[in-house]
């Protein structure tokens, strides 16, 4: 479970600079009056820079950019000029859901997750990787369309940012927890009924 947790890695990245404008906006109260005043567009400002800084030093370490970090980027730079220009945070608000359903939809492919099984749970519980992949899919549809469920009933930025930074963590890590039990469990539960059939079917001659 270790490779599927450094796997959820990739999505918490290609989200990291909404994580830096929310940040911004929760910290905001304890900034001078002057830049609190400006904490929404420096909030923009910083997560294109923190965008745009991913790819850079990624490319400087000549590692591969997915697609959808580059689908992030789109999404930090055109989100974020929009709400520059029309001085309206929403532009930077919807931008997680878009990221969402992007992910969403990858997820949806039956399997993806194995890969990053260990061998140990590839061998006894494929089965479940791939249930597990739609539940994650289905995480983020849901996360989507709260996202822009919170959007559409005008929370106000501070709300906003409060209520999705928690579900955004709380939501991911519960899944994960739960995901880690079952497999563990049933993955045990079918090592050790493997274990009995090969012990059975080896005493058996010396029975006969």
């Amino acid at each position: 479970m270790k490779t599927l947790f450094q796997s959820a890695s990739v999505l918490v990245a290609d989200l990291a600079s909404t994580f830096v404008f929310l940040a911004v906006l929760l910290l905001s109260p304890h900034f001078p009056a002057a830049i609190r005043a400006q904490a929404v567009p420096i909030g923009i400002c910083a997560g294109i820079a923190f965008g745009i800084g991913q790819i850079v030093w990624e490319y400087a370490r000549k590692k591969p950019i997915g697609a959808i970090q580059w689908v992030s980027l789109f999404l930090v730079i055109a989100f974020g000029g929009a709400s520059l220009v029309t001085h309206d945070p929403r532009f930077v608000m919807v931008k997680p859901s878009l990221i969402y359903v992007i992910v969403g939809v990858v997820m949806l492919k039956p399997g993806w997750m194995n890969r990053y099984l260990p061998p140990e749970a590839q061998m006894y519980v494929p089965d479940l990787g791939v249930a597990f992949g739609f539940v994650w899919a289905g995480l983020m549809f849901l996360s989507a369309a709260l996202n822009l469920g919170a959007v559409l009933v005008h929370l106000n930025v501070i709300e906003w940012a409060s209520f999705m930074s928690i579900y955004a963590i709380a939501s991911k890590a519960s899944l994960f927890l739960i995901q880690y039990t079952i497999m563990r469990f049933v993955g045990v539960r079918r090592y050790r009924a493997r274990e009995a059939t090969a012990a059975a079917t080896g005493a058996a001659p010396a029975n006969a």
